[in-house]
C-alpha cells in the first residue's frame, strides 16, 4: 500500500509541478521563519538555565517611586539583612558593570575586556566550572580568577594556576581558571576582589548607592517576607534618621518624598523579567521576542492555509482517481491516510529546504540580532518534530477529508460540485489570508513612520561633527589632566571646540541627587560640564546665562537647570533663586532648554548643570572628552588626534572615539530592527498570500470553465467576463481588510506606547494598505482570469 501511495504521490507531482512547487515554497518559508524565531526564543530562555542557584539568587533593585529606581545598593545593607532575618543565606556585592584593562604576563600584554569586581562569594552565585584551582580560594586580596579563554590568550598551553600577572599597577596571582557553562547574566573574562576596600570605606554610609547587590534566599518562597524585612531596614536606617534631621515625622517624610523600597528579581527571571536588571549582560527584549514569535507563527498559519487552498484547488484533478479508488474498495479513512502520508512527505521536503535556508541566512540573522545563534542540541530537533506533526495533522487532514467526501458516481461522470459549507470554508481561508496580509502592510507602514519620526525629530541638541573620546582615569587629578589634553587638542588643525561632561547621550548622568524647593522634591540628573559644552552642542540657555570663566563664582556656587526642573519647582522667576543641593548652596544663573538625554522612549528628566569643579567628587566621574571637528577636515583631523592621543595621552590603550549622533541612535536601534523585521516579513507574507490567492482563483476559475465557455458562446465580452470572475475576490479583499482594522490599530497603539515621543495613527496607513492589497489582488486575479477567457470554448462544450 505504501509503495502504491508513493508512486501516486510522485505521479501527481510530475503532473502538477507548479502547484507542488508553490506548496513546497510556501511551507518552507513559513517553517524557516518559525525556526528563526525558535532559535531566538531558545537562546533568550537559556540564560542562567545552567545555574543551579538561579531559583535562590535575587538581584536587589532599590527605588522611591515608579519613576525613580536604581540597580545599586548601599554597603551596610547586606550585613544588616543577615542580622535581621534567617531567611537570607548570604549576600554578594559586585560592580554591576564590566571594565577593561591591560593585563601583563612577562613581556606579553593583553587587553582583557570584561573584568568584574566582586566579593569572594561571587562563585557561589555563579558556580562556573573550575578547570584549575577552586572557587573557595580564587578571590583574595591579591588574587584573580580568569576564564579559560583568557588563560589561553595569556599563557597559551601553560598552566595558569599560581602565575603572577600585573594588573592595574599591582602584581596579582591567578588562583582559579573557570569555564562558563552556558548563557549567563554575568560572563566575566576576569574576576577581582578589589571591591572590599570600597565596601569598608562605605560601611556606615546609608546614602551612597554604589554597589550591585545579590542575595541568596534559603527558600525562594520567602521572597515577600524578605522584601518586607528590607523595607523595615530602610525605614529604621534611612527614613527615621533623615526625617529627624529635616525636622519631619517619618510619615511626613514619606508623604513628601516617597518611601524607600526594594524589589527582588530572581536570577532565573533577570533576562526577560518585568523589572529592569542592572547585571552586566543586560536584559533581553521580551516584547520583541514575543513579536517575532507571534509574527512567525502567523506566517506559518498563513503557509498552512495557503497549502490547504492549493491542495483543494488541485483536488479536482484527482477527483476521478479518488472515485476509482472508492469503486475498488478504498474507505474514507484509507483516502484520508493517503493524503496525510502525502502531506508528510511534502512536509519532510519543506523542513529540509527550510533548514537549508536557515543555514544560509543564519549569519545575517545573527548580525541582525547581534547574537551567535547555532543550530545544535536536542531541543531544536524535538521542536522540529513537533512542527512536522502539526503540519501533517493540520495541513493534511482537511484536504484528505475534502477529497474523501467526493460522491463517487458524480466525480466519475465529471461533476465535481461540492457543498456550500466547503465553499464557505475555502473562501473563509482566503479572507484570512487577506486579513493577515493587510495586517502586515498597515503595520509595517506605521512602524516605518515611527522610526522615521525618531530619526528626524529635533532632539534639542546638535551632535553633528562632535566626537566623544574616552579618557581613562589614571590618577586622582582627572580634571587637571583633562585641561592639559584640551589645550593640546585645540592646537590640532580642524579641531573647532573641546569640552567635557560627566554624562553620556543615551546613557544619562553618572549620578542623581535630590533637592527641595519650597514644597517640591526634585530628583535631578547631575550634569557636571566644562565651559562651552552647551554651546558646542547648540543647546540654548533660554533664560539667564551659561556658566562662564568670566565669573569666579561659576565654579563655586552657580548652577543651571533645565525647563523640566523649572516646571517642577513651580517657580515663574527661577533666576537668582538659591537651592540647597547636597549640603551646598547653589544659585540658579540660567535655564537650559530641554533636550533628550536618554532616548525617545523616556521622558526628558530634570537636569541640574554646574561646572565640574563646583562639586569636588564629580571630577572622579570624568571619563570622556567631546571634540567638535571641521567637517571638511574630518578624516585628517581624526588621524592627527589619534596620533597625539597614542603618543602623549594614553600609550597603553587603543584610541577610542564615537560620534555622538551615532551613539544616540543606538537608543532606538532595536526599533529600527523591528522596522526591518516587519518589512522583511511583509514581503514574505504578501508573497505567500498571493500564492494562496492564485491557487483559489485557479481552483474557482477551473470549476467555472464550462460557465465561461457558455457565456462566451452567448456573446459575453472579455471585459464582462473579467468583471464577473474578479469581483468576488475584491469583496473578499474588502472583508479581510475590515477584519484587520481593529487588531492592527490596537496592537500598533500598544507598541507605540513604548515611546514618550510618538506619532498618532492616522487613516493614511489604512488607505495605503487597502490600495496596495486591492491592486495586488486585481493583478493576480485578472491575470488568471484573462488567461481563462482566451481558451477554446469547444474544449469545454464538446461533451454537452
Amino acid at each position: 500500500m505504501l509503495r502504491n501511495w508513493v508512486h501516486i504521490f510522485f505521479y501527481n507531482i510530475k503532473n502538477s509541478k507548479f502547484f507542488t512547487l508553490l506548496n513546497l515554497i510556501g511551507l518552507s518559508i513559513g517553517i524557516t521563519g518559525l525556526v528563526f524565531a525558535i532559535l531566538y526564543w531558545n537562546d533568550e530562555h537559556s540564560y542562567n538555565a545552567w545555574n543551579s542557584q538561579k531559583e535562590k539568587v535575587f538581584e536587589v533593585i532599590n527605588g522611591m517611586n515608579e519613576n525613580t529606581e536604581w540597580h545599586t545598593s548601599v554597603a551596610p545593607l547586606g550585613p544588616e539583612i543577615i542580622n535581621s532575618t534567617d531567611k537570607v543565606a548570604s549576600y554578594c556585592y559586585l560592580n554591576d558593570w564590566y571594565f577593561s584593562e591591560n593585563v601583563y604576563y612577562n613581556d606579553k600584554k593583553e587587553l582583557v575586556e570584561n573584568i568584574l569586581n566582586a566579593q569572594a562569594s561571587f562563585f557561589e552565585y555563579f558556580p562556573f566550572e573550575f578547570v584549575e584551582g577552586n572557587s573557595e580560594t580564587a578571590l583574595g586580596d591579591n588574587t584573580i580568577a580568569i576564564s579559560e579563554t583568557t588563560a589561553k590568550r595569556l599563557f597559551g598551553n601553560e598552566k595558569a594556576l599560581n602565575k603572577i600577572v600585573r594588573y592595574s599597577g599591582n602584581d596579582m596571582v591567578v588562583k582559579g581558571v573557570y569555564r562558563i557553562l552556558g548563557k549567563s547574566s554575568i560572563r566575566p573574562d576576569m574576576v577581582t576582589n578589589k571591591i572590599e576596600q570600597s565596601l569598608k570605606n562605605n560601611a556606615d554610609s546609608w546614602g551612597n548607592y554604589n554597589f550591585g547587590l545579590l542575595i541568596k534566599l534559603n527558600d525562594p518562597k520567602d521572597k515577600e517576607s524578605v522584601i518586607k524585612t528590607i523595607d523595615d531596614i530602610y525605614y529604621r536606617k534611612k527614613i527615621v534618621p533623615v526625617s529627624k534631621e529635616l525636622g519631619l515625622s517619618p510619615e511626613e517624610f514619606i508623604e513628601k518624598y516617597g518611601e524607600f523600597y526594594v524589589k527582588l528579581q530572581a536570577l532565573k527571571d533577570v533576562r526577560l523579567g518585568s523589572i529592569d536588571s542592572g547585571l552586566p549582560e543586560g536584559q533581553g527584549n521580551p516584547q520583541f521576542l514575543i513579536i517575532m514569535l507571534g509574527l512567525s507563527i502567523l506566517i506559518l498559519v498563513l503557509s498552512i492555509v495557503n497549502y490547504v487552498n492549493l491542495a483543494t484547488a488541485n483536488a479536482i484533478k484527482r477527483a476521478k482517481e479518488v472515485g476509482v479508488r472508492k469503486i475498488i474498495g478504498a474507505s474514507k479513512g484509507n483516502i484520508i491516510c493517503q493524503f496525510l502520508f502525502e502531506t508528510a512527505i511534502l512536509s519532510v521536503f519543506a523542513i529540509a529546504l527550510a533548514m537549508v535556508l536557515v543555514e544560509l541566512v543564519l549569519p545575517y540573522y545573527n548580525d541582525f540580532l547581534k547574537k551567535e545563534l547555532v543550530i545544535q542540541g536536542g531541543l531544536i530537533y524535538s521542536q522540529l518534530i513537533t512542527i512536522f506533526i502539526l503540519l501533517v495533522v493540520i495541513a493534511g487532514i482537511f484536504p484528505g477529508i475534502y477529497v474523501a467526501n467526493f460522491e463517487t458516481l458524480k466525480v466519475l461522470r465529471g461533476n465535481f460540485g461540492r457543498s456550500k459549507s466547503g465553499v464557505w470554508l475555502r473562501n473563509g481561508m482566503l479572507i484570512m489570508q487577506f486579513a493577515i496580509a493587510a495586517f502586515f502592510i498597515v503595520g509595517s507602514y506605521i512602524v516605518y513612520e515611527q522610526v522615521k519620526f525618531m530619526s528626524e525629530k529635533d532632539l534639542g541638541f546638535n551632535g553633528d561633527q562632535v566626537v566623544e573620546i574616552r579618557l581613562r582615569r589614571i590618577n586622582t587629578k582627572v580634571f587637571d589632566r583633562y585641561t592639559t589634553v584640551k589645550n593640546e587638542l585645540l592646537k590640532i588643525d580642524g579641531v573647532k571646540e573641546v569640552s567635557t561632561g560627566v554624562f553620556g547621550f543615551g546613557e544619562g548622568a553618572r549620578s542623581t541627587s535630590g533637592f527641595d524647593y519650597k514644597d517640591q522634591s526634585i530628583q535631578g540628573q547631575n550634569m557636571g560640564v566644562d565651559y562651552g559644552l552647551l554651546e558646542m552642542l547648540d543647546v540654548p540657555v533660554i533664560e539667564g546665562r551659561d556658566i562662564s570663566p568670566d565669573f569666579a563664582s561659576d565654579t563655586i556656587s552657580s548652577m543651571l537647570v533645565n525647563e523640566t526642573v523649572v516646571r517642577m519647582m513651580k517657580e515663574p522667576e527661577p533666576i537668582g533663586k538659591e537651592i540647597k543641593w547636597n549640603g551646598t548652596n547653589l544659585k540658579i544663573i540660567g535655564v537650559v532648554k530641554d533636550f533628550n538625554l536618554f532616548g525617545l522612549t523616556e521622558e526628558i528628566p530634570p537636569m541640574v548643570f554646574f561646572h565640574i569643579k563646583t562639586i569636588s567628587w564629580m571630577q572622579s566621574n570624568l571619563d570622556k572628552v567631546y571634540v567638535k571637528i571641521d567637517a571638511d577636515k574630518m578624516e585628517q583631523t581624526l588621524a592627527d588626534i589619534e596620533t597625539f592621543w597614542n603618543k602623549d595621552v594614553d600609550i597603553e590603550y587603543a584610541f577610542e572615539y564615537e560620534f555622538i549622533n551615532k551613539k544616540y541612535a543606538r537608543t532606538y536601534e532595536e526599533y529600527v530592527d523591528q522596522r526591518n523585521l516587519f518589512s522583511i516579513l511583509n514581503i514574505v507574507v504578501i508573497s505567500i498570500a498571493l500564492f494562496g490567492l492564485f491557487a483559489l482563483a485557479s481552483y474557482s476559475i477551473e470549476r467555472r470553465m464550462k460557465e465561461i465557455a457558455i457565456r462566451k458562446t452567448l456573446g459575453a465580452s472579455t471585459k464582462d467576463l473579467l468583471v464577473t470572475l474578479s469581483k468576488q475576490y475584491l469583496v473578499f479583499c474588502i472583508i479581510g481588510f475590515l477584519m484587520t482594522i481593529f487588531p492592527v490599530y490596537y496592537l500598533l497603539s500598544t507598541w507605540l506606547d513604548n515611546f514618550v515621543f510618538r506619532i498618532s495613527i492616522s487613516v493614511l496607513p489604512f488607505i495605503i494598505g487597502f490600495i496596495v492589497l486591492a491592486l495586488l489582488t486585481l493583478i493576480v486575479v485578472l491575470g488568471r482570469a484573462y488567461k481563462a477567457t482566451r481558451v477554446d470554448v469547444l474544449t469545454y462544450l464538446k461533451y454537452e
